[in-house]
């Protein structure tokens, strides 16, 4: 039976078609497992997985397999970007019994939902002989799974990272350390291959200025490497190699989102035109190949192209020659590290920039490679990775002075007040304009907060604070612990064997991190004491985390901010003037870590509240905790005070 037909989610509906009988997550599956009196097995995955594709095509769409699968069990797919919430408890299972985790997850468990055998990827051969071995067990052994699968949810109810004090600066340099035992001097990022972008990581670095320059080189690295689309920009998933040369291919709104943002500040910092020229480059990406009708943007670009991964972005030195003639062919492949011997597969290359940009030979081979056959897109819109490319395309277009990616911003902002948010509670995701039926998940209100408050910096909009105020009071009402942390699902959520609560950061901020930056953000802008003690509260997991840094960068990153105050830049005055636009756009110049910027006039925004010009001219207030110096009416003045800190 097909029933997974009329699902919202790409994933679920690439095997709409397949001979296993596919159940959605919901009780119905359960509910037929416990009819059945067999055990339910769970499939994860996500539409761009490599081998989530490699794994269906050799079992879910072969017969014999499916025969197999329909006979013995109750057959759940699940895509982990609708439900992060199942994801979360199953690979935490998964984790704790094989040592690895990864997608797709296959996961065995009892009708009640507790998982007693997990594992990833099985090919066709051995995924046969394991469901014949766990369904012998079920049949003649179900004591011993089922006493199993209790001792698992047992012993992760008992995990978990308790609260400590508050981090401190010798918290932030202990993390400093740890990263720099880690670094790799010679290519950038941290520990070996597998390299994934470090996002988080690399803002806290900038944050603290950078020591080593750990933050300068790995972006750099990273921007030269493959793991980068050199002619039409945009950063795939990870590097299989240290080098950054040969990349997982697929491509996710929320590494590209995160990027943008952090080469953004870099070049603040540093004024590095490849940071400048990468910023907008993966700003311009992100619109492109992931913008939708309704004006959101789609999840990911999958990895493969007529079945193989990476065919669309890789070269030959033939191709270079056709598209190019043999002069022009050999200056994009000294340029581009293009070689006879290949640095991927079957003698083809991926691209990597060997000094400057050639433009006219990237133009031309861009307009070629537009021939090719594109890697299929995942169009659902999630909450929070349509958050966090709020903040971005906010902050890029005003550093820049591109109003059009501010534009892009407000749609984004405009999509999600109009589908996501009901009655002040958030849905997960989107597709064609049509809200799906999960609940959003923590990091949905702290991300979607995140760049609604990044908006407010950039525009004044007071209806932005207002927006995320309401969703983080959704946050305190209904994700608390009872002891200064947050879970991952509300209150009010489906319940599963556990309730999920992560507090570190993977490739997307943790929801306790994201949540912690968001409340800080917020309390600076309205002098709301109850939501900066809830954030300082959120950050007391970042103290014992510290030896782990790599896995608490954004935790990290919002402490500093927290011990710096954060500086809170109030400029008075209407951006309509220039004089309040250069004012503005000094505060947003703003290195000090996670500074908070407001402009306007009026006391709608409580931070600019009885704030006034000086003698008819717009001023600037540089405040802490509200108490603010003597306001200041110039550029340089208001550089002068800031670098005060």
């Amino acid at each position: 039976m097909n029933r997974l037909k009329d699902a919202t989610s790409p994933y679920l509906l690439q095997h709409a078609d397949n001979p296993v009988d596919w159940f959605p997550w919901g009780e119905a599956a359960f509910e037929e497992a416990r009819r059945r009196d067999v055990p339910i097995l769970l499939s994860v995955g996500y539409a761009a997985c490599h081998w989530c594709h490699v794994m269906a095509h050799e079992s879910f769409e072969d017969p014999e397999t499916a025969e197999l699968m329909n006979a013995r069990f109750v057959n759940v797919k699940v895509d982990r970007e609708e439900r992060p919430d199942v994801d979360a408890v199953y690979m935490e299972a998964t984790q704790a019994l094989t040592g690895q985790g990864g997608w797709p997850m296959t996961v065995f468990m009892t009708p009640d939902g507790h998982p007693f055998y997990c594992g990833t990827y099985f090919p066709r051969g051995r995924f046969q002989g394991l469901l014949n071995a766990v369904s012998g067990a079920w049949g003649n052994q179900r004591e011993k799974l089922v006493e199993q699968g209790q001792q698992i949810v047992e012993a992760l109810g008992e995990q978990g990272v308790q609260h400590g004090p508050g981090p401190t600066e010798a918290t932030l340099a202990q993390a400093v350390q740890v990263l720099g035992r880690s670094f790799d001097e010679q290519y950038g990022g941290f520990g070996t291959a597998p390299k994934f972008p470090p996002s988080m990581a690399l803002e806290f670095l900038l944050r603290q200025g950078d020591p080593g320059r750990m933050a300068a080189r790995t972006l750099e690295a990273m921007a030269r490497g493959g793991i980068y689309d050199q002619l039409g920009g945009g950063f795939a998933r990870y590097s299989v190699d240290e080098k950054w040369i040969v990349p997982h291919f697929e491509k996710m709104l929320y590494d590209n989102a995160q990027l943008a943002r952090v080469y953004a500040h870099w070049w603040r910092r540093d004024g590095a035109p490849l940071a400048r020229r990468v910023a907008l480059e993966t700003c311009d990406w992100m619109l492109r190949e992931l913008g939708t009708a309704e004006g959101g943007l789609a999840s990911a670009l999958d990895a493969d192209s007529e079945g193989v991964e990476g065919r669309f972005y890789v070269w030959t030195p033939e191709q270079l020659a056709e598209v190019l003639g043999e002069e022009d062919a050999a200056r994009a492949a000294h340029a581009f590290k293009v070689t006879r011997e290949g640095t991927f597969e079957h003698g083809s290359s991926t691209l990597q920039l060997e000094g400057d940009l050639p433009e006219d030979l990237r133009y031309r081979l861009l307009e070629a490679r537009a021939s090719r056959v594109r890697p299929a897109r995942d169009d659902k819109v999630v909450a929070a990775w349509n958050g966090l490319a709020m903040a971005a395309l906010a902050e890029c277009g005003a550093l820049f002075d591109r109003p059009d990616l501010v534009e892009a911003a407000e749609r984004i902002a405009a999509l999600i007040e109009e589908l996501h948010v009901v009655d002040g509670r958030l849905l997960r995701t989107s597709r064609d304009g049509v809200a799906g039926a999960n609940a959003g998940v923590l990091e949905d209100y702290a991300d979607v907060a995140e760049g609604l408050l990044a908006l407010h910096a950039v525009t004044g909009r007071p209806e932005y604070v207002r927006r995320a105020g309401v969703l983080l009071d959704a946050v305190l009402a209904h994700f608390g612990d009872g002891r200064g942390g947050f879970y991952d699902t509300a209150d009010d959520a489906e319940a599963l064997f556990r309730r999920p609560k992560d507090p570190t950061d993977n490739v997307t901020p943790g929801g306790q991190s994201g949540a912690a930056g968001a409340l800080l953000t917020y309390a600076a802008l309205t002098g709301s004491q109850e939501h900066r003690a809830a954030a300082l509260a959120a950050l007391g997991v970042v103290a014992p985390l510290a030896k782990h840094a790599r896995f608490v960068g954004w935790g990290l990153a919002v402490a500093s901010a927290a011990l710096h105050g954060p500086l809170e830049i109030a400029i008075v005055g209407s951006l309509e003037d220039p004089e309040t636009r250069a004012l503005h756009r000094t505060a947003l110049m703003s290195t000090s870590p996670g500074a908070v910027v407001t402009v306007g006039r009026g006391d709608e925004i409580p931070l600019l509240a009885g704030r006034e010009p000086v003698d008819g001219r717009p001023a600037a207030y540089v405040c802490r905790d509200f108490a603010c110096r003597m306001p200041v009416t110039t550029p340089a003045e208001l550089s002068a005070e800031l670098a005060l800190g």
